[in-house]
């Protein structure tokens, strides 16, 4: 008897979504999860919905269990959770987050099922993806105790990376974005705020997510003299003007890149990418991270709303619900 169809949510156009059925085809040494929630990775989800993947990056930016190619169609996304409900005996009831798109049930190798900690819900599990990237950036950025560190861009990725930096002893971590309402989440996450025009120079570390030209220029104006400016954005085949001119060479800044596909250099012989994404899941135990959650949608609604989502700038980490 063949197995029943699962659905899944592909994006198929440029800004036009919907639900497939998807086989569920466990192969041995697999694990079937039966989804609860999945997460909408805005920044990302968006640029893959308008289709701005650009062609050299085509097989470095696909999803660990992505179906379908860049551009279109492509089933596309990385923070799911649910419950195991068949494979290994140890892993068997369990919940369990898995990088795999929005579906309602689907099939992955087992040991891409990480079982959630004790003392963090599901609801919060959702964010591992991003909690994952954001230590990854705190990493690449090498902020160290009493830092002075601003993120610019208080999206889920650039709060994130706030509130772990500032979990490290004596740093003072201001989040910076032209969004007014993102001062409450700053609060929520333990930083201080501030609209760019007023964001406080002579930084010792600066973290830029927001994916605006002006964002990075905003970065590099706070930066201290000789400061490290680390970019988190990825803007995909959008052209950024960076302004290099100035006092960019007098101030001896550096300008690097974070990107979440490897570990950073000094610490890839101890850490695996599984020991990484493990201790960003149990790093969301702290109820403090539930202020990265904006809004909830039924999955047989996500085809329809999609997009909505997608334009709300207010959207954080809006999540699907598999009843």
């Amino acid at each position: 008897m063949p197995a029943p169809a699962a659905r899944a949510f592909w994006i198929e156009a440029a800004g036009q979504g919907a639900l497939r059925p998807a086989p569920v085809e466990p192969m041995p040494g697999d694990v079937v999860v039966a989804t609860r929630l999945s997460g909408i990775s805005r920044g990302t989800e968006a640029l893959v919905f308008r289709g701005g993947v650009p062609p050299t990056e085509h097989l470095r930016m696909r999803a660990p269990l992505q179906a379908g190619d860049f551009p279109f169609p492509v089933k596309y996304g990385y923070a799911a959770v649910g419950e195991a409900v068949a494979g290994p005996p140890d892993l068997a009831g369990r919940m369990v987050f898995v990088l795999h798109p929005h579906q309602d049930r689907f099939a992955a190798p087992a040991a891409m099922a990480v079982p959630l900690p004790e003392g963090v819900p599901p609801r919060r599990a959702v964010l591992a993806a991003n909690a994952e990237t954001a230590l990854n950036v705190v990493w690449d950025a090498g902020v160290g105790p009493g830092d002075r560190v601003a993120v610019v861009g208080a999206g889920v990725v650039g709060a994130l990376a706030g509130w772990i930096a500032g979990g490290i002893p004596g740093t003072e971590v201001i989040l910076v974005d032209v969004n007014p309402g993102r001062a409450a989440l700053a609060a929520g996450l333990g930083c201080a705020f501030a609209l760019p025009d007023a964001a406080p120079p002579e930084q010792d570390v600066v973290i830029h997510a927001s994916a605006t030209a002006a964002g990075l220029a905003t970065a590099l104006a706070i930066a201290g003299s000789e400061a490290t400016v680390v970019e988190a954005s990825w803007y995909g085949d959008r052209p950024v003007s960076v302004g290099l001119g100035g006092a960019f060479h007098s101030r001896r800044l550096r300008l690097g890149a974070s990107q979440v596909g490897e570990v950073p250099g000094a610490r890839r012989p101890r850490w695996s990418r599984r020991r990484r994404l493990e201790t960003a899941l149990a790093l969301l135990a702290d109820p403090a991270a539930e202020a990265l959650l904006s809004g909830e949608t039924a999955f047989t609604d996500l085809a329809a709303r999609y997009g909505e989502i997608l334009a709300d700038p207010d959207t954080l980490c809006h999540l699907v619900r598999y009843d």
